[in-house]
This record gives structure tokens, sequence and C-alpha cells, in this order.
């Protein structure tokens, strides 16, 4: 069942962070939760494979690539593994990829905007260490909200 982030605010106000990036949605799910994972890294996509290639528990994977849209950090191949394995949804502070074909996809994609260009795949990055962007800090075992009109964090579930 979806949350509305404006609900949740409405109720716990300064409890909760509210992230400031206007964020496009992509996938076929519009409103999305779950615990926080993240990676850090800049037009390097490995960790995120990585991460989606493992069974995600309903967590979000919270991604920030420095807001760089050279490069994509996920395409249509990578949100159909996160989906397969479980993720409840993906907020990249970045690019993606095939953005038609993500439309299609059963899961929450945020993301900055798109460029058809692959990203490296060096393994370059961090993964679970705090992340922030956007004037909010996504901490990883924190939860985060996100729907239509836009993200909250908190650090413990709430409804």
């Amino acid at each position: 069942m979806p949350i509305a982030t404006a609900d949740l605010i409405d109720h716990h106000g300064d409890t909760l962070l509210s992230c400031e990036t206007q964020f496009r949605q992509f996938g076929g799910r519009t409103a999305f939760h779950g615990p926080i994972r993240t990676v850090r890294t800049l037009e390097d996509n490995s960790l995120i494979k990585q991460l989606v290639g493992q069974h995600g528990d309903g967590a979000v994977l919270v991604v920030d690539g420095g807001g760089s849209l050279r490069t994509a950090l996920m395409g249509d191949v990578l949100a159909g593994l996160a989906r397969a394995n479980g993720w409840g949804g993906v907020i990249l502070n970045g690019a993606v990829r095939d953005a038609r074909a993500l439309a299609g996809i059963d899961l929450g994609i945020k993301a900055l905007g798109t460029n058809p260009r692959r990203s490296a795949k060096a393994m370059h990055g961090v993964i679970d260490v705090p992340v922030s962007f956007g004037g909010a800090t996504f901490t990883p075992g924190h939860w985060v909200y996100s729907d239509e009109d836009g993200i909250v964090i908190s650090a413990v579930p709430v409804h």
C-alpha cells in the first residue's frame, strides 16, 4: 500500500528529512519505500550491479552518482535485475538510460535525467556509507519514502 509523503510530513513534521532535489520518475512504480542501502560512485555502475544482483528484501538503493549526467548508472537490465531480486526501488543522483523500457518495469526508479552512454565497470565507489544530496542525508538502515510529491527520510519506519 503506498504511503503518501505529504501525509508523513503532516503527521511527523521535523522528525523527517525531505530531499529538495527534483527527481524525475522512470520506473513503473511511482510510490515506494523501504530501508536504505547506499552506493557512492561516479560514472561507474559496477557496485550497483553487485548490490541489485543480491536479494533486496524490499530495500531502496540510494545512489550518489555526484549528480553526473555524463553516463547512465542504470538501464533496463539492472532495473530488471533489481525487480527480480526484490528491491523496493532505486533513487539515483545521476542518470539512467532505456527510459521507455524502465517505465514498464514494476520498480520505483527516480533519477535526475537520461543519457544513453554506458558507465564504467571499474568497481570504483563505496557501499553502505551515508550519502548526502538535496539537503538530506541517506543513512543505511534508515527508511526512505518516495512518491510523486518527493522523498522523505526517517531514522525508523513511520506510517
